[in-house]
């Protein structure tokens, strides 16, 4: 039985590794169909990560293709660890789907970088500066509680990952939930390196025509970055060819953006304005 639930990076990943294993076996996809079983089309889905892959799955394709019991078993074993999720697969009420599916991306990169525009990065945010933004934007009490809650679970992997959030100066100019809570907030900021997390400032006369609109650029250990883009209607996710413009971006920050020092400083003038 094919399992409906959304494709992960941790799919892609598998996929990648029976796509290899596949070509060095000298198998095309015809060939490789015959041999287990499989249309061409289903490899196909399995191998770029588009279906979700069951352990199965991967017995019988590395089975097929001769995989060393050892290296099978591992593989195995790594598939597993997807299945047992994360607090995502049991999505909170009131949450939109599209936050779990972002912290299943999350739980599996190895850096992050994001770019904000009008707000404080979402794994930046305090309580009281993230439920009075949702608030503003007419999300109910009891479901901006929960809101809350889904993205102080995200917020677990600082620390955890490189994470560097580059922020356009401008989003220091709204202080969302008044005065008292916009001054924890950019004490949070002041303290995020000792959490191992970079923040960078851009200047407000910086010219950044190409990066008008928000995004979080996500690497992983052995599959293509993944972009996720805040549109008016929520987010949209860049892969392969249409996320490459986006590491030119991010090249692009790292130029204009101000040292982490003055970012600091920055901020700590801010503080003493408040």
């Amino acid at each position: 039985m094919v399992d409906r639930r959304k494709s992960t990076v941790r799919d892609r990943q598998i996929g990648t590794r029976l796509r290899t294993l596949r070509e060095s076996k000298g198998l095309r996809m015809a060939a490789a169909a015959k041999v287990t079983g499989l249309s061409a089309p289903t490899l196909s889905r399995i191998e770029t990560g588009k279906r979700r892959i069951s352990t199965e799955d991967v017995a019988m394709l590395t089975t097929a293709y001769g995989m060393p019991v050892e290296d099978r078993q591992e593989l195995i074993e790594f598939v597993k660890q997807g299945d047992s999720g994360g607090w995502w697969e049991r999505p909170l009420p009131g949450v939109p789907p599209e936050m779990g599916l972002l912290a299943s991306y999350e739980a599996e990169a190895n850096s992050i970088i994001d770019w904000s525009v009008m707000l404080i990065p979402g794994l930046l945010q305090i309580e009281a500066y993230a439920r009075a933004y949702m608030l503003s934007a007419r999300v109910v009490p009891d479901e901006a509680d929960l809101r809350w809650i889904a993205r102080r679970r995200r917020q677990d992997i600082l620390g955890k990952i490189d994470y560097t959030a580059y922020i356009y100066e401008g989003a220091l100019g709204v202080g969302f939930g008044g005065r008292a809570a916009f001054r924890e907030q950019i004490k949070h900021l002041l303290e995020a390196p000792d959490r191992g997390v970079g923040v960078r400032l851009v200047r407000e006369r910086q010219p950044v025509a190409v990066l008008l609109h928000s995004w979080h650029y996500m690497t992983f250990p052995s599959v293509d970055p993944i972009v996720n883009v805040e549109v008016s209607s929520g987010g949209i996710y860049l892969q392969d060819d249409q996320a490459a413009p986006y590491t030119r971006h991010v090249m692009m920050l790292d130029e204009i953006a101000v040292s982490r020092s003055a970012t600091k400083a920055k901020l700590q003038a801010l503080l003493k304005e408040i």
